[in-house]
């Protein structure tokens, strides 16, 4: 198990402890998987790309060391003299 910390935004913002892949990984390199791009089976137009993961990784295994607090957004209206719309009228 190769472990590194990593930040996260879903389903909230946190650090995560997680497992990395392989990095002498005969199969897939030490990328962790493989890309599959497929198609339509009757017009055969490309119509995606699939994730492949490889054996030697698994990208479930995480454990949150640390939350980290969600900001709120500001409102951007015309009474907000940092963020709205531009006046001439001094804050005060």
């Amino acid at each position: 198990m190769r472990l590194r910390i990593r930040r996260t935004t879903w389903p909230r913002p946190a650090l995560i402890l997680t497992d990395t892949p392989h990095p002498a990984c005969p199969d897939c390199g030490g990328e962790g998987g493989h890309n599959r791009d497929y198609g339509d089976y009757e017009t055969g137009e490309y119509a995606g790309t699939e994730w492949d993961p490889c054996h030697c990784w698994d990208e479930t295994r995480s454990r949150v060391l640390l939350p980290l607090p969600r900001f709120p957004r500001r409102r951007r209206d015309s009474t907000d003299p940092w963020g709205g719309a531009h006046t001439d009228e001094p804050p005060f």
